[in-house]
């Protein structure tokens, strides 16, 4: 199926590594323009040389209001407008374990709400004027599946913000062509994996491919899907094709075992 996504403008913010280089990567495949947002410049130049000519880095804090507008700018003023956001740009998933309410301090929140929630509406906030002008756009946030669990507080507030406010802006700039929807990713394969199975093995007293095992043990699928997976239902919803979706969170995670949404 053509995705229709030859000539659209795409900025994708945490394009450095994990889900958001995959999805830069994707849309690249499907003929868009990418720009390249994250805070390390390095990384977005090596993204950059992977996709060759024709990528735009735009290095930027996310919670810098002014850094996002400044890259928003840089990304209009090459190519006349934005056609699609992908909002990745956030702290991973913690992989150590998770403080209990006593120990649980308001910095931990407020640094994931400022990253994650608000890095995102910033991002969102700077295109949706230009989306809105020409009656269209795509804006994709991707959160996680800690949004449907417990266990994470601060995991499951700052996931079920991004959805929240997915909800909120859709309804505001549907009216004007603009869909905005929020994936929600699992544990997924991605160039951290290996550390991160590496340690829950040191720490079960297991080997590596054990911890894996143990780390897929709760999706339908029987395995952990890939960032490149992932990115596959992003580009969907970046393109036309996916008109018929706003508003709402798409699960990415292989099936969540034991539970019904409805």
């Amino acid at each position: 199926m053509d995705l229709q996504l030859t000539g659209k403008r795409a900025l994708v913010t945490g394009a450095g590594r994990g889900i958001g280089r995959a999805v830069a990567l994707r849309l690249v495949e499907e003929g868009a323009q990418v720009a390249l947002l994250a805070r390390d410049r390095a990384a977005l130049e090596a993204v950059a040389a992977e996709i060759g000519p024709g990528a735009l880095v735009v290095p930027a804090d996310t919670t810098d209001d002014a850094a996002v507008r400044a890259a928003v700018d840089t990304v209009v003023g090459a190519w006349s407008g934005v056609d699609v956001l992908v909002n990745a740009a956030a702290r991973p998933a913690s992989s150590g374990p998770t403080p209990s309410l006593a120990d649980l301090t308001d910095d931990a929140l407020r640094v994931e709400v400022e990253t994650k929630v608000l890095g995102y509406l910033r991002c969102a906030r700077a295109v949706a004027p230009h989306m809105t002008a020409q009656g269209w756009g795509r804006i994709v946030n991707v959160s996680g599946l800690n949004a449907r669990r417990t266990g994470s507080l601060v995991g499951t507030v700052r996931n079920v913000a991004v959805a929240a406010m997915t909800a909120n802006l859709a309804e505001e700039l549907g009216r004007s062509g603009v869909n905005v929807t929020v994936v929600h990713p699992g544990t997924t394969v991605t160039e951290r994996t290996a550390g991160v199975a590496q340690a829950r093995a040191e720490a079960d007293g297991t080997t590596v491919e054990q911890a894996l095992t143990a780390m897929a043990a709760d999706t339908r699928i029987g395995r952990l899907v890939t960032a490149e997976e992932v990115a596959d239902v992003v580009a969907f919803l970046c393109s036309p094709r996916s008109v018929a979706v706003t508003g709402d969170a798409i699960a990415v995670g292989g099936g969540a075992r034991g539970v019904v949404h409805y």
